[in-house]
């Protein structure tokens, strides 16, 4: 099991291959990352000499995330997306932890432990009814609006997921010490295992980028 501080420690060295851009981009939304992760973060841009990241304005009513506990946790960001989605469409408040760091980067998502989910501890168990629930054919997602959910052609299963990116090639490249990302857009449905080609519109739309 990885210590608090071999967290850090990894953390710190995804920050310290990043670009200036890339800090200051991070740390507009710092109020959002784990308490480790905005900690390095703080760490490396007081060694780079960056501004550091400007306090949310008055009146802005920021989730202290000490207060919430991990519900969930999602090494593709769309699949945080919906989870976040489906619980707000119930009135329960969550929050997603170290999203923008991996919706930069996919590649470090497993080295931060992927995306958290977050909820109030009194949420949890209603959190995770509505989780556990048949996925729905559609949903509605904040600032995106109404999304449906892709189809397995094959057994008709919602429980499909997208990728773009060959994770097999450039998990095996990275450990030879260079990683090599080759892209490949196809869906991949859970029920049955089937795999098909994107025709269409990517769920790239979810956060403007694409995976």
């Amino acid at each position: 099991m990885i210590t608090p501080e071999q967290e850090r420690a990894r953390i710190a060295g995804v920050y310290s291959a990043m670009s200036d851009e890339e800090l200051e981009q991070i740390a507009q939304s710092a109020d959002e990352l784990s308490d480790a992760a905005r900690e390095a973060l703080q760490a490396e841009t007081v060694r780079r000499g960056l501004a550091p990241a400007a306090p949310p304005p008055p009146g802005v009513d920021v989730v202290e995330l000490g207060d919430l506990v991990t519900l969930r946790q999602f090494r593709d960001l769309p699949e945080a997306l919906l989870a976040k989605g489906s619980l707000e469409s119930a009135g329960i408040e969550s929050q997603l932890v170290d999203d923008n760091m991996i919706r930069m980067d996919w590649f470090i998502s497993n080295l931060l432990g992927g995306i958290k989910l977050k909820v109030h501890a009194e949420d949890v168990e209603t959190a995770n009814e509505i989780l556990n629930q048949p996925i729905p054919e559609t949903i509605e997602i904040e600032g995106v609006g109404s999304y449906a959910q892709p189809k397995c052609p094959r057994c008709q299963s919602l429980d499909v997921s997208f990728r773009e990116l060959d994770k097999f090639f450039s998990y095996g490249s990275a450990y030879v010490g260079v990683p090599i990302p080759v892209y490949h857009k196809a869906w991949t449905c859970r029920a049955c295992g089937n795999e098909w080609e994107d025709r269409g519109a990517a769920p790239s739309e979810l956060d403007g980028g694409t995976f």
